[in-house]
């Protein structure tokens, strides 16, 4: 361990690094206190940081085999694309995500901090409330959209025990009312696990990752006996070629794949925190991400392609897909299944990061359980049932506006840790008013500038169907394709202009 030594002219260091280059708060120096910090957001100390590569590895094992995971590449296979060009779209996005995944990550096991906290840095101590809600409102859309998967799957499988007189229900809103009380007992049971805490979530993360990736298998050798085997799943032709029309498409499918984890790339020292080591979280998440997308992708290109094959359609939802099971032991399997897999990336994913978000803006007043609570909610007044509506708005409209936005505070993060601040935070500094990330009233009004600018450019032009008709700028139109890049980029450099303003100060303020 080294660590500065205090001059009769100078306090006694408040934080300490470890040989391996960890940090943390300095034996004996008090632990942050006031408004602005909690058990939740306070730094973990070193003892605590034992996650290890396997870890990291099964954590995005769990988090990839999911429903939402599988409709990405069946949905490109619904939009025109063969199986090679959705899993080439898959695999190269998750490969670019990897990149912010791993530059945000590093603060995770360095100083033990969450998300909300490490946007404080450049943000400022009150500013960071804005990323920190941005992302949380994308956690409820999600939660919103996995826990209406899950009320499809009990929708089909109580269709089943029941009969026509579940599954033909007067409708209500456009759906069987059935439909409705299936999306309401599903969002229940999330709650339910909610108020058990964190051990049950670990618990049933243990053991629900293989049991998808074996149902997953399961329907694939299901559709390719009915197909006939795997050649029809293979030979199913793209309907646009490698021409012009396909890299019309392949841009705007591309970042709204990378924007399916943007959620994470930023809140993935969430995780990370907890890491063992630098090399941990970094071997970890590049064995487990891209790896695991385009295994589970290419499972789902070929089950959707069979369904092409054997349906004369791409059946894109895999809960419409097992529903055609012709015995009931396989149909309640799949749809268990299916059940299964939402149940853990939502719970993992789209609850725990957005507590710490909501919890973020009131330490004193706002728990874990209470921030949870409010994203289920959220996640139900953002009518998810519009979002998942079809495949062109789900991967067009929702991944690409949340690409869009969320790159653009990924390029404001990754420019202050690493080009401004090279990796050195004041954890004190972090959770006191006054300090060096105090800026204006707690507020860095450069960040904002740059989220601001960024995100206009972004998805100003973007298509915003089927919530709502036209584009908001048009003139913008063009550059909504590449959303997530020029949310990025853009941020990151009008960022770092504007702080170059503030004149000489030390390198780690």
């Amino acid at each position: 361990m080294t660590e500065t030594v205090p001059t009769a002219d100078s306090p006694p260091p408040t934080q300490v690094t470890l040989s391996d280059g960890r940090v943390e708060i300095a034996p004996g120096a008090p632990q942050p206190t006031g408004p602005y910090a909690n058990e939740d957001l306070l730094p973990v100390p070193v003892e605590k940081r034992t996650w290890t590569t396997y870890n990291f590895s099964a954590l995005w094992v769990g988090m990839a085999h999911n429903t939402a995971s599988w409709t990405l590449a069946s949905g490109l296979i619904a939009v025109g694309m063969d199986w090679k060009q959705a899993v080439l779209t898959i695999a190269l996005a998750n490969v670019i995500v990897l990149v912010p995944m791993l530059l945000t990550g590093h603060a995770g096991p360095k100083y033990g901090i969450p998300f909300p906290v490490f946007a404080r840095a450049s943000f400022g101590i009150r500013g960071a409330n804005l990323p920190a809600v941005v992302r949380a409102l994308v956690a409820c859309g999600w939660f919103g959209i996995q826990t209406w998967i899950g009320g499809e799957a009990i929708y089909y499988l109580a269709g089943k025990l029941f009969g026509d007189s579940w599954a033909d229900a007067s409708k209500v809103g456009g759906y069987a009312w059935t439909l409705w009380l299936s999306f309401a007992i599903f969002w229940a049971l999330q709650v339910a696990i909610i108020y058990r805490g964190m051990e049950t979530i670990r618990r049933f993360e243990n053991w629900a990752a293989p049991f998808v990736l074996v149902g997953a298998g399961a329907l694939l050798w299901w559709m390719s006996s009915k197909a006939g085997g795997f050649g029809p799943l293979l030979d199913q032709p793209s309907k646009l070629g490698w021409g012009p029309e396909f890299w019309k498409l392949f841009a705007p499918a591309l970042m709204g794949m990378i924007g399916f984890w943007s959620t994470l790339s930023l809140n993935i020292p969430d995780f990370t925190r907890y890491g063992k080591s630098q090399k941990a979280q970094t071997w970890g998440q590049a064995l487990g991400l891209p790896t695991t997308m385009t295994l589970f992708a290419f499972l789902s290109v070929m089950v959707t392609s069979g369904s092409q094959a054997v349906y004369g359609e791409a059946i894109w939802d895999p809960v419409q897909l097992a529903a055609k099971v012709d015995n009931v032991f396989g149909i309640i399997f799949a749809l268990v299944t299916v059940l299964v897999a939402t149940l853990s990336v939502n719970v993992a994913a789209n609850l725990v990061s957005p507590a710490f978000d909501f919890s973020n803006i009131a330490p004193r007043k706002i728990t874990f359980r209470t921030g949870a609570l409010v994203t289920c909610v959220l996640g139900v007044l953002i009518f998810p049932w519009k979002l998942y509506s079809d495949p062109e708005g789900y991967i067009f409209t929702w991944l690409g506006l949340v690409g869009g936005l969320l790159g653009t505070v990924a390029g404001i993060l990754i420019a202050d840790y690493w080009i401004l601040r090279r990796t050195s935070l004041d954890l004190a500094d972090l959770y006191r008013a006054g300090g060096r990330y105090w800026y204006t009233n707690g507020w860095n009004w450069r960040a904002v500038v740059a989220f601001v600018t960024g995100g206009v450019l972004a998805i100003g032009g973007a298509t915003f169907k089927p919530l709502i008709d036209g584009r908001p700028i048009p003139a913008l139109a063009d550059l909504a394709d590449y959303g997530w890049a020029v949310g990025l980029g853009t941020s990151m450099v009008l960022y770092l202009v504007l702080m170059a303003t503030r004149g000489r100060e030390p390198a780690n303020v």
